[in-house]
């Protein structure tokens, strides 16, 4: 008996059936939830402390403040539609940090010509994008050649990159970056703070990545059904390898921006973010199991918690509740989307019985 590869036409409805909609942006209804929350949100914690909230200053910190969880959260995104997870993402953010920072500051301290400064500071960028893809690609390798699941290769690589990171600092801070670095990721462009920039920069790369591009179609589809996509003849080995990798660079740039914001690198700086990042990823619409998600979720999710963050902290909540509030709302909106899961399985199970 022979055995063949299915034909697109034949392969299941999971894979070939992967929702136009998810894949090219457009509308739907979770966004548009997500959309009415913002600006509800927005309006709220305005209207509570509108001396305040609405200020130039605020809306400035929370421009400057958003886009290294947003950097986190669109790797959780990639790493998610592929059916993983990356814990990692800290501890890579971190390691390229501190690396970044012993090459600036070591080779473009005091007494360097302004062209070496310059030189030495492009070099300290190239060397953290450099160690991210790095750390990705071995956690790709861990999860697609050993054959770790994702949730355990990443949890153990977290603490082997932030070990070295202790290792290499003594478990001290690395600071002192020359001007050009800090002064450049914190001026602004025509009022709109860098660091925001950026971010918006990566969020359309990745929207256009995801929707526009075969090697994004291909990851949708692999997330779908890993199984389906094998026998529809896709490299899942690769493009697992690949996903992480892209996902390593995306939390090296997360680690720029902290460095840039703080002036300094250590192993142990937000440690929050990993949290941060998931609730963003999962309130966005990506669903934990893969297949499904988009980046313009992920944007709004990650602007209806900054909102609230900052009006938190405008309203003095304490940083202890701040985190129980993020993890309660973790669950909830995990067990929403488990059960939104269930009642549209029955609703096309009643539909085939009827059909």
């Amino acid at each position: 008996m022979s055995h063949q590869f299915p034909s697109m036409s034949h392969r299941p409805a999971s894979l070939r059936e992967t929702p136009l909609s998810i894949r090219l942006g457009a509308a739907d209804p979770n966004t548009m939830w997500l959309l009415v929350a913002a600006v509800g949100v927005f309006l709220l914690m305005g209207a509570l402390r509108p001396d305040v909230f609405w200020t130039a200053a605020n809306l400035g910190s929370m421009a400057r403040q958003f886009p290294q969880v947003g950097l986190l959260a669109l790797g959780i995104l990639l790493a998610m539609l592929s059916g993983g997870i990356d814990l990692s993402m800290v501890g890579i953010a971190n390691l390229s940090a501190i690396l970044a920072a012993l090459v600036m500051k070591r080779l473009a301290g005091p007494g360097a010509s302004p062209g070496e400064v310059m030189l030495y500071t492009a070099l300290g960028v190239a060397v953290a994008l450099l160690v991210g893809a790095l750390c990705g690609m071995v956690n790709g390798l861990v999860i697609a050649k050993v054959g770790v699941s994702p949730i355990l290769a990443t949890l153990g690589t977290m603490q082997l990159f932030t070990g070295i990171g202790v290792i290499i600092t003594g478990a001290r801070p690395v600071f002192g970056m020359p001007e050009l670095f800090t002064n450049g990721l914190a001026s602004s462009v025509l009022g709109v703070p860098v660091p925001a920039l950026v971010f918006a920069a990566f969020a359309a790369l990745m929207a256009f990545f995801l929707s526009r591009t075969a090697l994004g179609t291909k990851l949708y589809l692999m997330g779908a059904n890993p199984v389906a996509a094998r026998f529809a003849g896709l490299n899942t080995t690769a493009l697992q390898l690949w996903t992480y990798t892209l996902v390593g660079v995306l939390a090296s740039c997360a680690g720029l921006l902290v460095l840039a914001q703080t002036n300094s690198a250590k192993a142990d700086y937000g440690t929050s973010y990993t949290l941060q990042s998931i609730l963003i990823a999962v309130m966005g619409g990506v669903n934990p199991y893969g297949g499904s998600g988009k980046v313009a979720g992920v944007v709004l999710a990650l602007l209806v918690l900054q909102f609230l963050s900052s009006g938190f902290n405008i309203l003095g909540f304490s940083s202890f509740l701040k985190d129980l509030i993020w993890g309660v709302s973790l669950l909830v909106v995990m067990a929403l989307n488990y059960l939104s899961a269930q009642r549209k399985l029955k609703q096309k199970g009643k539909e085939q019985g009827v059909s």
